[in-house]
């Protein structure tokens, strides 16, 4: 019988075109859908840098409480804005197919990133990105930038700015894949944790929707950014911290995961680095092994060579620095 879903969603352009793209596909299962806009934190405080803001998850909680209080069904979430703290009561059921993990350059007079002149200004308020726009082009003058797409793409065209470093995802989600003139990956630039992913959360008692989300989940998206996000909370690193990760699942069906995290002290820049790959996820989607035990133990085992290497410290480091110029 046919489910009515009340779809929670951002009210920013991006999260619209996310939050219709689920809407779409369960009516195409056969269930009716109503979407609510709910306003955040985040999108209100636009004049202000995201980490001065408070601790991560300033686009998610007013969300999360919409889904406690019932007034809607399923929260539509970029999984790169989550925290990764569990909420009692809630659970992220489906992952979708992924967009492009990745970073991406939009440049004003269409050259590539690596065509930018020495000086041209670049905007990202992203800490992660600003450290790797450093470390390649350290001629470059990085400035922060806050709005959604379309204002940041303004300020672009109206020579604020030379160039832009976005999500590859946000923009081809909103039709503006041609203003990307260069796609930032590995092994140069990382992205971030969850980067390019939606995660459906729902009430954990909530079976009618768990069951109407289930045909929508991804298994090899679902399980990277399981393992990416276990990896964030072993190192006790929110959304916002300069630290990268990639899981994927390869042809053969391993789940490898990369992760990075990055310091900047205005000296130096340097980062430690940690891979490891499990096999086997099953691609059963009745199988969902892909959202526990497999990906949960390669993310913590990642974030453990990573703080063997010195990972704690330098994160440590970077969040004195934030809350500093937060103040």
């Amino acid at each position: 019988m046919a489910h009515t879903v009340r779809v929670g969603t951002r009210g920013s352009g991006l999260a619209r075109a996310q939050a219709d793209w689920v809407a779409a596909e369960l009516r195409s299962l056969g269930h009716d859908v109503q979407l609510e806009t709910i306003s955040t934190r985040g999108d209100l405080r636009r004049d202000v840098p995201i980490s001065a803001l408070g601790r991560d998850g300033v686009f998610v909680r007013e969300l999360e409480r919409a889904l406690l209080d019932a007034r809607i069904d399923v929260a539509v979430h970029s999984l790169k804005d989550m925290p990764t703290a569990v909420v009692p009561g809630l659970e992220i059921v489906c992952v979708p197919p992924r967009a492009s993990p990745f970073d991406a350059a939009v440049c004003r007079a269409g050259e590539s990133f690596e065509g930018l002149s020495a000086g041209a200004v670049v905007g990202t308020s992203s800490i992660r990105r600003v450290v790797q726009i450093k470390a390649l082009r350290p001629d470059l003058d990085v400035r922060p930038i806050r709005g959604n797409v379309d204002t940041r793409l303004r300020k672009l065209d109206e020579g604020e700015f030379d160039g832009l470093v976005l999500a590859a995802a946000g923009l081809t989600r909103l039709g503006l894949a041609g203003r990307i003139t260069t796609i930032l990956e590995p092994p140069a630039f990382w992205p971030a944790v969850g980067q390019g992913a939606l995660g459906l959360q729902t009430r954990s008692d909530d079976r009618a929707t768990r069951e109407a989300l289930v045909p929508l989940d991804d298994v090899a998206a679902h399980s990277g950014v399981v393992a990416e996000r276990a990896c964030l909370a072993q190192l006790s690193a929110g959304c916002l911290a300069p630290v990268a990760g990639w899981g994927r699942v390869t042809p053969a069906g391993e789940l490898v995961l990369t992760a990075r995290v990055f310091e900047d002290d205005s000296k130096s820049i340097r980062h430690v680095s940690a891979e490891a790959r499990m096999p086997q996820i099953q691609r059963d989607a009745a199988d969902f092994s892909h959202r526990g035990e497999i990906p949960t133990a390669l993310g913590r085992d990642v974030a453990a060579a990573l703080l063997a290497a010195g990972a704690g410290p330098m994160l440590d480091r970077m969040r004195l620095r934030a809350e500093e110029s937060a103040h």
